[in-house]
């Protein structure tokens, strides 16, 4: 059953009047150059569109057979074109934009999920300074609003099962007031109310088609920040967003002791991502002939045009191969620029298979990724040949700073970090996980940042080393971590929380003098702010000062019992 949404908004009641009415001035769509519904106002401009042309088509066709000048017109011709012209504007504004934004802008993943049935038809406009409180949701301590008659009947429709609700958005033409729908209708589903989920103050139109699907609110996360973190002679200022109580305090004091030791040094040594394709043969045989074909240098080249074709920054680097059975695993690896290049180098790798099929017609692809990539999963082939940046970080902490910033002593350290981190993670069968707690800070980052929070799987991996230097005096502590992915442009690196956190540090968007340098400096980050981390945490366990300090750090003393009442 379809149903028709109006753009004209109930009229507001008390002093909101000419706020709301400014409101709706400043967030003019397409939909609203008529007074009517949009499924009417649609079907207009698109009679208008095809009569306009046809018209013009037939006239133009009259003038060539009569060898009369084309520019030569009358008034009913400069009608049909201005006619042309105007629906021409009005379906490219209501049709295209939203269409090109969801198709050009998918997040870095594995998987997409609906994103075109969801990413049209969505107003991209900014949103207003102060946006008015929800409708559907009432405020605290008073009375329930009335919903507007023309969503009540929508917010029926959807828990009726009538209109699915990730149309709402293409239905509505206005996200902020899908997602109040969406979650109205959720309420009365559920029976929940979610009253601490909020959802006013968000700008629903930057997710559309690229970060999440059918929301219903966002969630708050504190963000704190350390530093600052003397890195390479920078002074930088790490943003956390964490809950965890002593993990901002703990990386603070790790970062105040590599600066009073004169800072630390960072070095990438590798930068590449990657993407596995899995295809199948008749034969083992036939599987190792294209292994052969594809790992020989002769042949680099031309993969190389091939593949570099997918973008002006995709550069191919290498191929190698891995067989089980008659099963080919291709792990092809390439640079990125500033992205952190999942959607980019399987562009690449797709332009390849196409290319191959000529040549190997039998070649049956499985899958565009075979985990032989391999992208969130612990795996042995990150932690050996590297995803993303590779990252060396170190610093030598001066013995004075050791005894007054982390209260302990170098020895201590150096025979902790041994029983512990190397031997104790060798003990537990770890893969990449010789260290005390590096997932902490990679994650508390990401999410501040915008990156992938569930990459972290691999961009935690991480050996931490500590050496006693000058006669056993200082101590040299360095982090290795060989598959950081992060980027600066792209998926959720683009929403104002997480692009303010990266200006923070001087690396948002795309350097445009140095391609991939801002995503190989926040990749130095994450390490440099890991190596404090790692210094901190180390420091506390070797004086028996880490019980204590998440006691008075990290319990709340809140009534809970009380708070949820």
């Amino acid at each position: 059953m379809a149903v028709e949404v109006l753009r004209r908004v109930p009229a507001p009641r008390g002093g909101a009047v000419g706020a709301q009415r400014r409101e709706e001035r400043a967030r003019v769509q397409a939909g609203d150059a008529l007074p009517l519904p949009i499924r009417h106002t649609n079907l207009i401009f698109s009679a208008l569109f095809a009569a306009s042309l046809a018209y013009l088509m037939r006239r133009w066709r009259e003038k060539i057979r009569s060898s009369t000048p084309l520019h030569v017109v009358g008034l009913t011709e400069i009608f049909a074109i201005c006619g042309l012209v105007a629906s021409l504007i009005y379906l490219l504004s209501f049709f295209g934009i939203a269409f090109v934004q969801s198709v050009v802008s998918n997040s870095d993943d594995e998987e997409e999920d609906f994103l075109i049935a969801s990413g049209a038809g969505c107003s991209q406009a900014p949103p207003p300074p102060a946006p008015a409180p929800c409708a559907l949701l009432g405020s605290p301590g008073a009375g329930p609003e009335k919903m507007p008659a023309e969503d009540e009947d929508i917010v029926a429709e959807v828990v009726a099962g009538k209109i699915p609700s990730y149309v709402l958005e293409t239905r509505l033409g206005d996200c902020r007031r899908a997602a109040g729908i969406r979650r109205e209708a959720l309420r009365r589903i559920t029976g929940r109310e979610i009253d601490g989920l909020p959802l006013d103050g968000f700008d629903y139109a930057s997710i559309l088609g690229q970060c999440c699907e059918m929301p219903v609110g966002y969630v708050q996360l504190p963000v704190g920040v350390a530093g600052p973190l003397v890195l390479d002679g920078r002074r930088l200022y790490v943003p956390m967003a964490t809950t965890e109580g002593c993990l901002v305090a703990s990386t603070n004091r790790g970062c105040k002791a590599i600066a009073e030791s004169g800072g630390a040094s960072s070095v990438v040594f590798r930068d590449g991502m990657t993407r596995a394709p899995v295809a199948r043969f008749p034969s083992a045989r036939r599987a190792a002939e294209l292994k052969g074909f594809l790992e020989n240098p002769a042949n680099f080249d031309t993969l190389s045009v091939v593949f570099n074709r997918s973008s002006r920054f995709a550069r191919l680097q290498g191929v190698k191969c891995a067989m089980a059975g008659r099963n080919l695993y291709m792990r092809f690896t390439c640079s990125t620029g500033d992205a952190m290049g999942m959607n980019m180098v399987s562009k690449g790798v797709q332009n390849v298979l196409d290319y191959l099929q000529d040549d190997f017609p039998d070649m049956d692809v499985v899958s565009i990724s075979g985990n032989f990539c391999s992208d969130k999963k612990s795996a042995a082939v990150n932690w050996i040949e590297g995803r993303g940046k590779s990252v060396v970080c170190e610093a030598i902490i001066r013995e004075e700073v050791v005894k007054k910033v982390l209260k302990t002593n170098v020895q201590s350290l150096v025979e902790l970090n041994v029983i512990k981190n190397l031997a104790g993670s060798a003990v537990a069968g770890a893969l990449g996980g010789f260290n005390a707690h590096a997932s902490n800070i990679v994650t508390a980052i990401f999410i501040a940042t915008g990156q992938d929070p569930a990459q972290n799987v691999e961009s935690s991996q991480c050996i931490t080393m500590l050496e006693a230097v000058n006669d056993g005096r200082d101590l040299h502590i360095s982090v290795t971590m060989p598959s950081i992915e992060v980027g600066t442009v792209g998926g959720g690196t683009q929403l104002a929380s997480q692009s303010a956190c990266l200006d923070l540090l001087g690396v948002k968007g795309a350097n445009r003098e140095s391609p991939g340098s801002n995503a190989r400096l926040l990749a130095t980050v994450v390490a440099g702010a890991v190596l404090a981390g790692e210094l901190s945490l180390i420091s506390a366990q070797a004086a028996g000062h880490l019980v204590q300090s998440h006691m008075k750090y990290n319990r709340s003393s809140k009534d809970m019992s009380k708070a949820a009442c």
